[in-house]
């Protein structure tokens, strides 16, 4: 895949990305391991984006000037809204450091956790074991159990070996996909915030609001358009157009409507870590000849 190198506004830069993961979510890294990475590829702008929390951001900001890389503190909420039960709005340029907006990550995070207790338990009434070992480590340290660890709680576990090896379910992507996602039988609903709430969040902390990866939640063109007016209307500052797994025609349509609108346009492999199946490389997403948009991202750092 043709890696992003288009420029940024202006020529300002042309190695962005701006999602990434660490162990502080559900990254396979730790924050300094991250920016080594980040590093090694070639990025010049990175936003750390981690799940319902800024934990890792003074860390990556101490690492990143170390490597020379220009770290946008960020976060990456999930919301609900109109039926929708899993979508994610980005916030770049937030203080991290803001009473507000830590009161109101670590109640997402408790809302994140009675639903991995749901389905943890909706797990075992299918007849999984669930190994919580590496859970409980995750509980005692703070950090948010999301699908990702309860898949591996999961395949890791080896009264289930038999089973999963039946099913083809190797990764946990395909358990997810099997189990966890709507309309399958071990889905929790989320029930809180709503994407209106999680974009008045990241303002009241002084950041940018923007939708991360439309195609990847909702599948539907009309359903997505629909979707980005409604976020608009609701104060949303721009949106990811530019996606490791959107094709030419998403990210068009998208960068399309963002410009009829006066949206922001972003772009991001959303990088997981060196052995994940899909989000294994950082600036691993395509332009298609489009331009990235960031506004007073780049001109306020």
């Amino acid at each position: 895949m043709h890696k992003a190198r288009e420029s940024a506004n202006g020529g300002q830069l042309d190695r962005v990305d701006l999602q990434s993961h660490s162990r502080h979510s559900d990254g396979d890294l730790a924050v300094p391991e991250l920016l080594d990475a980040a590093a090694a590829a070639g990025v010049q702008l990175l936003a750390l984006s981690d799940h319902d929390t800024v934990d890792g951001i003074d860390e990556a900001l101490e690492a990143a000037e170390a490597h020379g890389i220009r770290l946008l503190p960020a976060t990456e909420i999930s919301a609900v809204d109109a039926g929708y039960e899993d979508l994610h709005i980005l916030g770049y340029g937030i203080d991290h450091h803001d009473g507000g907006l830590l009161e109101r990550l670590r109640g997402a995070r408790e809302d994140r956790e009675a639903r991995a207790d749901r389905m943890a338990a909706l797990l075992a009434d299918a007849g999984y074991a669930v190994d919580d070992t590496a859970l409980a480590a995750r509980r005692a340290a703070g950090k948010p159990i999301g699908r990702p660890h309860l898949a591996g709680a999961v395949l890791g576990h080896p009264d289930n070996a038999e089973r999963l090896a039946r099913g083809g379910h190797t990764d946990v992507t395909s358990f997810i996909r099997a189990y966890l996602i709507p309309g399958m039988p071990a889905y929790a609903r989320r029930t809180r915030p709503t994407v209106a709430e999680a974009i008045s969040w990241i303002h009241d902390a002084g950041g940018l609001a923007f939708w991360a990866h439309p195609f990847w939640d909702i599948a539907a063109d009309d359903e997505v358009l629909a979707a980005l007016d409604r976020y608009h209307a609701s104060g949303l500052d721009g949106v990811e157009c530019f996606y490791v797994t959107h094709d030419e025609h998403q990210s068009e349509l998208l960068a399309d409507r963002a410009a009829e609108l006066g949206l922001l346009r972003s772009g991001s492999a959303d990088y997981h870590g060196p052995n994940h199946r899909l989000f294994s490389r950082f600036l691993d997403y395509q332009l298609y000849g489009r331009s990235l948009a960031l506004g007073t991202l780049i001109a306020e750092m």
